[in-house]
């Protein structure tokens, strides 16, 4: 019988919902269009599976995952229907989950909090990842100690710092299991882009001035972030991984723009770029970059998801670094994009330690 990855997750928001249907999506297909990876640690898709789920919201727990993913606000784009799963989803700890700006679309529910430690253990789940709102600190890092109780991997997928935090890593090699993060890189997504654009500018002589990206959006996420205080280490992650494309400091301003509510979970981006380039001459990129959301999150932790289980199969522990510049905004060690997938591509193939 194949191996199986075993994946614990915290919110069920749009990006699980994309998660999950990604999932069952490829179960049908042999290598297909979407992945940039088919086989990672001698783990495909198909050997994906979520044993467990943990959400606050009335409408969703008690639920099976196939039908709480569908329930509102999510209000992603439906690629396939999901069969009954088995999984239901259980009542989280709240602590900061809900911002002033969710409380009014989120029903939080009154039953009481589940013992988020012993169904990880019950499910044999092999990491837990961490779909959280933005913003949530007190939550993420309870559901981090929850991993570390538990004995499993963590994966965070929000701009909270974990994996990128030397207190936090120390606690997972001390408990001798990997952590993965922070703040998921989508596969085609506005920081990805934009660190491909001033990397290039900067390799072909140009003297970067100054930069902006301004991002819109309709979903539950864009909402949240209106709420300018959960927004101190979005702003960080994003704008560090920009940054950290030059060898000299750039004026740059990246961060949400603005929630419209009828994008739903579609995200426009914008980017520009003003720099000079031989005998101080100006140039300037104007780019308009147009996605669903949630699928470009699940584009990349199909694939974060297997390298973090290749680690737990080699025993390694604390910082995954190439599979965290490569998946995640916010890593411990940034990379340039290419020098990101040259090492994650090192690991994955046993390689490279971390």
């Amino acid at each position: 019988m194949a191996k199986k990855v075993k994946v614990a997750i915290a919110g069920v928001g749009n990006c699980a919902s994309a998660l999950v249907q990604g999932l069952h999506y490829y179960s049908k297909k042999g290598p297909d269009e979407g992945l940039t990876y088919w086989d990672i640690g001698g783990y495909t898709p198909k050997d994906v599976q979520i044993v467990a789920a943990f959400d606050v919201n009335s409408m969703k727990v008690g639920k099976d995952l196939s039908k709480a993913i569908f329930q509102p606000p999510n209000n992603t784009v439906k690629i396939t229907d999901v069969p009954e799963m088995g999984v239901k989803v259980k009542k989280g700890p709240l602590h900061d989950g809900i911002g002033k700006y969710l409380k009014d679309v989120v029903p939080v529910s009154a039953q009481p909090d589940h013992d988020v430690v012993q169904e990880i253990k019950d499910t044999g789940a092999d990491m837990l990842v961490n779909y959280l709102p933005v913003g949530s600190t007190m939550a993420t890092a309870a559901y981090a100690e929850s991993a570390l109780k538990a004995g499993v991997a963590f994966v965070n997928a929000i701009p909270v710092f974990i994996a990128s935090d030397g207190k936090w890593a120390a606690k997972f090699t001390e408990a001798g299991l990997p952590v993965a993060g922070d703040d998921v890189m989508s596969q085609v997504g506005a920081t990805v882009l934009h660190k491909t654009l001033v990397k290039m500018a900067i390799d072909r002589g140009v003297k970067v001035d100054e930069t902006y990206q301004l991002n819109i959006g309709g979903d539950t996420d864009f909402l949240n972030m209106l709420e300018e205080t959960r927004l101190k280490d979005k702003r960080e992650s994003k704008t560090s991984a920009v940054r950290a494309m030059s060898p000299y400091e750039v004026p740059t301003r990246i961060g949400p723009s603005d929630y419209v509510p009828f994008l739903d979970n579609d995200k426009v981006c914008y980017i520009w770029l003003k720099g000079r380039y031989f005998g101080g001459s100006v140039v300037k990129i104007d780019v308009k970059l147009h996605v669903v959301d949630a699928y470009d999150s699940g584009g990349v932790m199909v694939d974060a998801i297997r390298g973090t289980k290749a680690a737990l199969d080699r025993g390694i522990a604390g910082q995954l670094e190439s599979l965290s510049a490569f998946c995640f905004k916010h890593p411990p060690v940034q990379m340039p994009y290419q020098a990101a997938k040259a090492a994650f591509e090192e690991f994955t193939s046993g390689k490279r330690g971390r």
